[in-house]
Parts: C-alpha cells; structure tokens; sequence
C-alpha cells in the first residue's frame, strides 16, 4: 500500500511530459517550417482540444468507471507516447504537427483524470494530501520538456520528443504492473450515456468545479505564455544571461511544490480554503503583473513570477478534492472526467483570447486578464459558503 502512490505519481509525471512538449521547442519547428510566434497558442491549444475531446468521450462512455482505470491508463500512456513521437517526422507541416498533438492529447485524456480515479480509489482518507503529489506530478510533467530543452541544447531538438516518449512508455508499464485497482472503484458499471451529470446535482460539486473552472481559464494560459513574458523581459530590459527554457521550467515546476504543500495545509485546514486563498493570491498577480514586467529589478520580476507560478497551480489538487469527494461514488471517474474537459475547454479560450488581443503594445498588461476567471471562481466560492451559512 505505502508504495502505490509512489508509483501513481511517478507514472504521472513521466505520461504528462508528452503534454507541453511541443512547447519546449517551439522555437526551434517555428525556425525549421517557418512559422510567426502566434503558432505557439495554436500548437497548445491543439492539444487541449484533443484532451477536451477525449475526455468528452471518455465520460459519456464511462470509461474509467466501467473498466480497470489501471489498464486504461496504461493503454493511453503507450498509445500517446508513439503518437507524441510523430512530431519528430522530418516531413511535418503546420497542419499534421497540429494533428499529431491533437491525438495526443486526445489520449492524455486516459492518463491525467484517471490517474486521479486511481488515486481517488486508493486513497479515500487523506485525499487532499494524494491528489497535491499528483497533481504536483502534473505539473513537474508540464515543466520537464523546458528542463529537456535546457539540457539538450547542443542536441537536435528532436531528442526532446524521444526522452518524452520514452518516459511515458516506463510510467504506463509501471502503473500496470505494480498499481492495483483499489477498493474505491465499483465494478461492473452500466453504460448510462448520463451519468457523467449527475454530479451537477449537487451544490458543493457544483461550487467546486465552478472554482476549478475559473482555475483553469488562467492556469494553462500562464504557463503557455511564460517563455514569451521571459523573452519580453530579456528583451526590455536587454538581459543576455537569463535562459528562457529553464527559467520556464523552474516557474512552471515551483507549481508542483505549492500542489503538495496545499495538499499537507488541506489536512489541516480543509480543501476549499486553502483553494480559494491560492485562488485569491495568484488572482492579485494576474492584476499586479504589469508592475513586474516593467520593472527594472530582474529579482523583484524573478520573485514575483515565482510566486505567481506557485499560486496559480496550488489550487488545482483541492478543487479536484472537493469535486471527487462530492461525486457519486458510482460516477466519480466520468465527474472527473467531465470537469476536466469543461475546464480545458476554458483554457483553449484564454490562450487563444490573450494571443488574439496581444500585441507589442501591450505586452505587459495583457495578462491582466487572467484575473477573469479566479475573480469569478472566488464569487461562486463565496456564494457557496453564503448559501450554505443559510441553510445552517
């Protein structure tokens, strides 16, 4: 028992990596096939839109609910892995290397939220706690491509996508053989093409995923255009030793960090205030965030993006706490399963609205309108706990 979690972590990480992968080296497909800096928000919403669509799918099907969670990840993680290796094709264009990251994270949609069923069917008591290493995992997967591309920088930019693949390959056949299905997970499932709603029925589930929501309209978008507010700032302030892919790999990984300690806090102080502090915190960055990136002070920017990157990913793990405690038990994997793909669903709109409106012009207050969705996250929250005070 003591080394399962472990292991889903481990698992985690290395099948996420495939994730942001064409982001790390970005720079280098965009040299190579000759394409604008805006390709960018187009290559990651691209593998939201898969996920969204897999997810879609997965829920109505049920699929983590009717079948072994642990073999359905394990099969995602091997089909998703040789897939993520097709962005390597010497022959790509800018339209199949949009398909081949739509396919992968179409069966990403296997890995991330099922992995969390797992989790959720192991760890019952003390989910919190679970759920911040996983989700931590996630986003140390988000980050790793950037470290790769750092470390491999006198190496065709190609090694990237094999050290992905390959990691994601190891983590499936390591949640295989050594992670069970646990006691958490009923067996035999009925196809019920609805089952995937019946959480919305309930208010605090309701409440959960509406903050989640909110989460998830700045999350994906921060981290998508980390590398360009670096570059910004080099550029600005005329910095020739700040190395854009691993300071995008530490801002982005310092998220894994605050996920496990929001997940130790939530023991303590409970789930949704320890989310809706995160939420409030890297909201106020969201606002605050033209005063940093005009500032002349390179630790006072290096401090501030840290902080922002450790608020805006540590709330994630508790709202997805507070949605699998509130699910029916009968549907907690396809609950999980839906709030993802509506949640990724909002991402693909953020990015592509800042990319949309961002210009020279105002590249350093555009991120302003991250604060969007945490504002309107933090008044559902609040309306929750108002109406729940009532009901008292």
């Amino acid at each position: 028992m003591k080394r399962i979690l472990p292991v889903i972590v481990i698992a985690q990480f290395f099948c996420t990596s495939v994730w942001f992968a064409g982001n790390a080296i970005m720079g280098d497909i965009a040299r190579q096939l000759h394409l604008d800096a805006g390709y960018l928000a187009h290559l990651t919403s691209a593998v939201q839109l898969g996920f969204i669509s897999g997810t879609l799918l997965f829920a109505i099907l049920s699929v983590a609910d009717r079948f072994s969670p642990v073999k359905v990840f394990f099969c995602c993680a091997m089909i998703a892995a040789a897939i993520n290796l097709g962005a390597s094709i010497n022959d790509n264009t800018a339209t199949t290397l949009l398909i081949f990251r739509f396919a992968t994270g179409f069966f990403l949609a296997g890995i991330y939220p099922v992995g969390m069923k797992i989790a959720s069917d192991h760890y019952q008591q003390g989910l919190g706690r679970s759920l911040g290493f996983l989700v931590g995992a996630l986003v140390l997967g988000t980050a790793f491509p950037h470290l790769l591309k750092s470390m491999t920088a006198a190496l065709p930019w190609r090694y990237v996508i094999y050290a992905t693949s390959a990691l994601a390959v190891i983590g499936g056949i390591a949640m295989l053989v050594l992670v069970p299905d646990g006691p958490g997970h009923a067996k035999g499932q009925q196809l019920n093409v609805a089952n995937f709603l019946h959480g919305f029925r309930n208010s605090k589930f309701r409440a959960a995923a509406f903050g989640y929501f909110g989460h998830m309209w700045e999350v994906y978008a921060f981290w998508a255009f980390i590398p360009l507010m670096i570059g910004t700032y080099q550029a600005q302030h005329q910095i020739i030793d700040l190395n854009v892919p691993l300071w995008s790999f530490a801002i982005i990984a310092s998220g894994s960090l605050s996920c496990a300690l929001g997940g130790v806090l939530s023991q303590r102080f409970g789930a949704k205030p320890v989310a809706t502090i995160a939420l409030f915190i890297s909201c106020l960055c969201c606002l605050m965030s033209p005063l940093f990136l005009v500032c002349n002070m390179q630790w006072a920017f290096i401090v501030f993006i840290f902080i922002w990157g450790m608020a805006v990913a540590a709330d994630s793990p508790l709202f997805s706490t507070l949605i699998a405690q509130n699910a029916p038990v009968a549907s907690r994997g396809s609950s999980l399963t839906i709030v993802n793909s509506i949640g990724f669903a909002i991402t693909i709109i953020s990015i592509q609205f800042i990319n949309a409106l961002r210009t020279p012009a105002n590249a350093y207050y555009i991120y302003m309108l991250l604060a969007i969705g945490p504002v309107l996250g933090l008044l559902v929250l609040r309306r929750e706990r108002g109406e729940s005070t009532a009901g008292h």
